[in-house]
């Protein structure tokens, strides 16, 4: 810590600024100023709040702490805080300062978060020269334009392996010609049933509801323990091992995965689609399928809705995909699709625990920066 530094608290260099502007009350205004929201610029309307630059916070609902910068004759929605700088003080420096808060010492509230000026404005804050807020600025700016470069290459390499992936499976499932077949999921798929809870009285199951299925690992993560008494509107379908579910509504979260043993005789949600393959095709080639950017194209270009976005099963089952009339042909592309999927996963866990290194890296930047220990000497090593 810099022992030449003397030390208030954020209070002494900003001041706060509340709007009371809401979405819904400006959708018939027009003019100039533009308004901004967590999500960025909303829309421009006939008035604004600020004269000058300033900073702004999220305070309400997802996103609280996000700091980000306007420009003057600007307004904020209600959710977002106004910070502003006093004289004397950079708003960029500002800006790098309450980017190393951590803002979850300060989070209340469960359902819909909330973080308060008056709780976070006594954050220890170092009370030194415009020149020398300047100069740290460009420190960090320096510093962080490198970061941001190794994040944008490091998340450019993930999209890369992700798309050779998607790549490698349109390839293997355009095949067509001898050997091949194309049939629709439906003419591969058996007919499964729903439960009928009243000749199922008092028996309890294992439920797979649509956020049971990882989206990430693509394996069932959870269940909570149903009977007829409890059991959701939606908790009908009867599941069973080798059965592979695909989620129907928002479809384009590619929530898939394989039934295994454990889930055997369970129930899951009206929200998947069950496809239970007949002796001609393999659950894994179902599965795979189903990951293909093919297949979730013509899911995207069929869901419907604006705020449930959803396909039918129908849509589901009418999807046509092209089958190896030989199993040793199947088995051997199922061999290779699992491996490229578990090579491609491993490779994206690699590159996302870079990603997290880096974000270390910024908030270490960051701590040593208001406690007078970053200098250009540091940087150089960063």
């Amino acid at each position: 810590m810099n022992k030449d530094w003397k030390y208030g608290i954020l209070d002494n260099a900003v001041k706060k600024g509340s709007s009371n502007i809401s979405l819904n009350k400006i959708q018939k205004d027009e003019g100039p100023y533009p308004v901004f929201g967590a999500k960025g610029f909303m829309k421009n309307v006939s008035f604004y709040h600020q004269e000058r630059d300033y900073l702004a916070l999220i305070k309400d609902g997802a996103g609280i702490g996000r700091v980000s910068k306007h420009p003057a004759k600007s307004s904020v929605l209600a959710t977002m805080q106004y910070i502003i700088p006093k004289e004397g003080y950079d708003i960029d420096f500002i800006r790098y300062f309450l980017e190393g808060l951590d803002f979850e010492d300060y989070r209340t509230g469960s359902t819909i978060p909330h973080i308060y000026y008056k709780d976070y404005k006594n954050a220890r804050f170092p009370l030194v020269g415009v020149n020398e807020q300047q100069q740290i600025v460009a420190i960090l700016d320096e510093a962080f334009e490198a970061i941001d470069q190794a994040k944008a290459n490091i998340e450019k390499n993930i999209e890369n392996a992700k798309e050779l992936f998607q790549s490698k499976l349109n390839d293997i499932f355009c095949q067509k010609g001898e050997g091949w077949v194309e049939k629709t999921l439906g003419e591969v798929c058996m007919k499964t049933k729903n439960i009928r809870w009243k000749d199922h009285k008092n028996k309890e199951y294992q439920y797979v509801d649509l956020s049971s299925v990882s989206r990430e690992t693509l394996e069932v993560t959870e269940t909570v323990i149903i009977n007829d008494k409890n059991a959701p509107s939606r908790a009908k379908k009867i599941i069973e091992k080798g059965d592979v579910i695909f989620a129907t509504t928002r479809p384009t979260l590619k929530r898939a995965t394989i039934i295994d043993k454990e889930l055997d005789g369970q129930i899951c949600s009206t929200g998947f689609v069950v496809l239970r393959p007949n002796e001609k095709i393999s659950a894994d080639w179902i599965f795979f399928y189903l990951l293909t950017s093919t297949f979730m194209d013509r899911m995207e270009s069929l869901q419907r809705g604006a705020s449930y976005p959803a396909v039918t099963d129908s849509d589901v089952k009418d999807s046509l995909l092209s089958v190896p009339t030989s199993k040793i042909i199947e088995s051997k592309y199922v061999s290779l699709m699992g491996q490229l999927r578990e090579n491609t996963n491993e490779l994206v866990i690699q590159y996302q625990e870079k990603l997290n290194s880096l974000e270390e890296l910024k908030k270490s930047i960051l701590q040593k920066a208001f406690v007078g220990e970053l200098t250009n000497k540091q940087l150089i090593t960063i």
